[in-house]
C-alpha cells in the first residue's frame, strides 16, 4: 500500500510524464514546420516514450492499492529559435525530469517502500539514457553548426528512429 505522500508524488510524476510527452510533441510540430522531418520523427518517438513511462506508474499507482488523479497539463512552448535551442531545452527537460526522479526514490527511502524504490530503479537508468541522447544530439548540431548542410544529415538520422506501435501496450504495463 502506498502511503499518501507516495501516492500525492507518483501522481504528480504521472503529470509531469504526461507533460514531456505534450512537450516533445510540440518540438515535432516545430521542427515540422521547418521542415526537419527526420528530427520531427526523433521527437515523437520521444513523445510516446514518455507516455509509457507515465502508464508506468499509472499502473503501478494502482498494482499498489492507490488511486491515480489525473492533473492539468501546462501548455508547452510552441516556437524556438533555432533546432539547437529546441534539443538543449530537450536536455534540460531531462535534466529536471532526472531530479525529479531522484526526488521520488529519497521519498520512497524515507517513507521506507522498498517496492516503490525499487520500482524507480529502472526510471533512474532509464534518465542515463534520455540525457545522454539529448546531450549527444546537442553536441552533434554543434560540430555542424558551420556546415548546414550538417543539419540535414542529422535529420536524416533522425529519420530512421520508429515507433513500434505493437508493443505499446505491452511495455506500458511493465512495471
Amino acid at each position: 500500500m502506498l502511503s499518501p505522500n507516495m501516492e500525492k508524488a507518483l501522481n504528480e510524476q504521472i503529470k509531469w510524464e504526461f507533460y514531456s510527452a505534450y512537450l516533445y510533441l510540440s518540438m515535432a510540430s516545430y521542427f515540422e514546420s521547418i521542415s526537419l522531418a527526420g528530427f520531427a520523427q526523433w521527437m515523437k518517438a520521444q513523445a510516446v516514450e514518455e507516455s509509457i513511462h507515465a502508464m508506468k506508474f499509472y499502473n503501478f499507482v494502482h498494482e499498489r492499492g492507490g488511486r491515480v488523479e489525473l492533473q492539468g497539463i501546462d501548455q508547452p512552448p510552441t516556437s524556438w529559435e533555432s533546432p539547437l535551442d529546441v534539443i538543449e531545452f530537450g536536455l534540460r527537460h531531462e535534466q529536471e525530469v532526472t531530479k525529479k526522479i531522484n526526488n521520488l526514490a529519497e521519498l520512497a527511502q524515507q517513507e521506507k517502500d522498498h517496492a516503490t524504490y525499487i520500482f524507480l530503479q529502472w526510471f533512474i537508468t532509464e534518465q542515463v539514457e534520455e540525457e545522454d541522447s539529448f546531450g549527444s544530439l546537442v553536441e552533434r548540431i554543434k560540430l555542424v553548426e558551420q556546415a548546414p548542410g550538417g543539419l540535414f544529415m542529422i535529420d536524416r538520422e533522425l529519420a530512421q528512429r520508429t515507433i513500434d506501435f505493437t508493443n505499446l501496450a505491452t511495455e506500458a504495463n511493465r512495471t
